[in-house]
């Protein structure tokens, strides 16, 4: 079964609580349709949400966010690389930080694929940070790369050491 990103901005008045709800509604929503929530990371300041989500179409994902009252903003397929899919669920969470790369025009998936194989030995440069996982959209629109750091500048470092762009990171809060 496909995964989807889905991308929300919550409008359940940015409580913790609240916006756990809504993912528990989600969820529950999902597994109707026997799909499964993969993951989902809540911003710091609990501005964004970023959920992975398997399921059998898109619009499936989309019907499953207006169950949980939860407005997508973003709905797309997705491509996980650097972990399984089984470590995913496994860790069902545990990011400090999601960095987005809005890819330039023409770049292929083959050609990110090499270039990631060829750049991601060099994270062992920086040893403060903790690549864990990028989900690549298949329209090849752009990535989110998940991140264990103590500090937004370790990621940043990180980026620059494999020479990878940063168009927008988010501090993830810690799991309830």
């Amino acid at each position: 079964m496909p995964l989807f990103i889905l991308e929300s901005v919550p409008a359940v008045g940015g409580e913790r609580e609240a916006i756990q709800r809504a993912l528990d509604r989600l969820a529950q929503a999902v597994r109707a349709q026997q799909g499964d929530l993969i993951e989902a990371q809540v911003a710091s300041d609990l501005s964004r949400l970023f959920v992975i989500v398997e399921a059998a179409t898109e619009e499936a994902v989309r019907q499953a966010a207006g169950a949980a009252d939860l407005a997508a903003q973003l709905v797309k397929p997705v491509r996980l690389v650097g972990q399984t899919l089984e470590e995913v669920k496994a860790s069902r969470g545990a990011v400090d930080y999601v960095v987005e790369w809005n890819f330039p025009p023409g770049l292929t998936m083959e050609a990110y694929l090499q270039r990631k194989a060829a750049n991601s030995p060099k994270y062992a440069l920086v040893p403060e940070v903790k690549f864990l996982r990028t989900y690549v959209c298949e329209d090849m629109s752009k990535c989110l790369c998940f991140y264990d750091a103590e500090t937004v500048e370790a990621v940043l470092k990180a980026r620059q050491v494999v020479g990878a762009p940063v168009d927008a990171v988010t501090r993830i809060a810690p799991s309830a």
